[in-house]
């Protein structure tokens, strides 16, 4: 009975470890394409108030 008790605990961390790694991907994707993005987005403002 203890044993599954521990493998239930175990699945949990390693869900939680996927979910860190996940965040930190996305956290550094952000920051990465962030600027390039806000260009874009400028760049599109920009032509539409010409418009």
């Amino acid at each position: 009975m203890l044993f599954f008790l521990r493998e239930r605990g175990q699945g949990l961390v390693e869900y939680a470890f996927i979910l860190v790694l996940v965040a930190i991907v996305v956290i550094a994707a952000l920051m990465i394409l962030g600027p390039i993005i806000g260009n874009v987005f400028s760049k599109l403002n920009s032509s539409l108030s010409t418009v």
